[in-house]
């Protein structure tokens, strides 16, 4: 029996044509894309399209991801491919990843390269999308991502390049697997973590601030009273100039601020470095630390537990499970 997977389209690089005023926006539907992948007919998948969002990828918001979610679980299926625009692949793939519970695969790709250009890089993508989203497997490992045959998953992606077909790249850990000849090829597996439950009402304001040369703390004092939760991208393995740390510590009296590295890869240090403003001194202080997470992910697993009304406890569990 051929197995089924729904494509969801929302548009981006990979859905654009060129206009009358210059430039690629969003253009093509998910059939005219699949309609051009060579090989997806010989493939034995039999593939449904919805036309879902015609956005970029910069466009896209949390009520789409969360409407996606949705439409995902009421759909019947062996997978499912989301295909969207890259500027926010890193987000919304672990956005669905962190509120998604069902077995079936939900593959999320694009493309770096629209179709008018030479060396289009859409149709591949889309055909190894598919034949992840379709094979056993992948079942079981929430939300990945898929480019240029690399499977990884996407609590652990990054789009670490704004050009480059070869951008999405897994840090820390690599990629799960590889599309070989058609035929999916795992070397590891990462362990299904708790979902979310989703709150659509959910408004909470979850910023990242920035470690840089110099800084004297003064962005920090201008969010007290402003926002539900803080983000810090602090230097190396968790540290910040000693001017943030009083900002930090009111902050962190009022609401939950999480302590993670700018650097793209790595984990937060707990206890090497002792000065103010290092991680040992953070952490005392009762700043959170992300572990492994990245500040765009650990911002949106913030954003997510401070919406379901998460207290403190629930909270550093919740990183200290995720960021691991």
């Amino acid at each position: 029996m051929a197995k089924r997977v729904v494509v969801f389209g929302l548009g981006g690089t990979i859905a654009m044509g060129p206009s009358s005023g210059g430039g690629v926006v969003p253009a093509l539907s998910p059939g005219q894309l699949l309609a051009a992948v060579p090989g997806l007919s010989e493939s034995g998948v039999e593939v449904e399209v919805v036309d879902f969002r015609q956005v970029p990828g910069a466009s896209v918001t949390f009520e789409d991801v969360a409407a996606l979610v949705e439409a995902i679980g009421e759909v019947d299926a062996d997978g499912v491919v989301v295909t969207q625009g890259t500027d926010t692949i890193e987000e919304t793939s672990y956005l669905v990843d962190l509120t998604y519970s069902g077995e079936a695969p939900v593959v999320v790709t694009g493309a770096m390269r629209n179709p008018t250009l030479a060396g289009a890089d859409g149709p591949a993508n889309l055909l190894a999308a598919v034949q992840v989203a379709a094979s056993e497997e992948a079942r079981g490992l929430g939300c990945l991502v898929v480019f240029a045959d690399e499977i990884h998953a996407a609590r652990r992606m990054r789009k670490t390049h704004s050009s480059s077909t070869g951008a999405f790249r897994s840090p820390n850990g690599g990629a799960l697997g590889y599309v070989v000849e058609g035929q999916v090829q795992l070397l590891q597996r990462v362990a299904r973590r708790g979902v979310l439950p989703h709150n659509a009402s959910n408004q909470a304001r979850i910023v990242i601030v920035t470690a840089v040369l110099g800084d004297d703390g003064e962005l920090l004092a201008g969010l007290e009273g402003r926002v539900d939760g803080v983000v810090v991208a602090a230097f190396g393995a968790g540290h910040v100039p000693v001017s943030w740390v009083e900002p930090l510590q009111r902050l962190v009296s009022r609401v939950p601020v999480v302590l993670s590295s700018r650097t793209g890869g790595g984990s937060v240090f707990a206890g090497t470095y002792g000065f103010a403003g290092s991680e040992k001194d953070l952490l005392e202080r009762g700043l959170i630390s992300a572990g492994f997470l990245d500040p765009l992910k650990a911002r949106l697993l913030l954003r997510a537990l401070v919406g379901t009304g998460a207290d403190d406890t629930a909270i550093r569990a919740a990183f200290d499970e995720a960021g691991r």
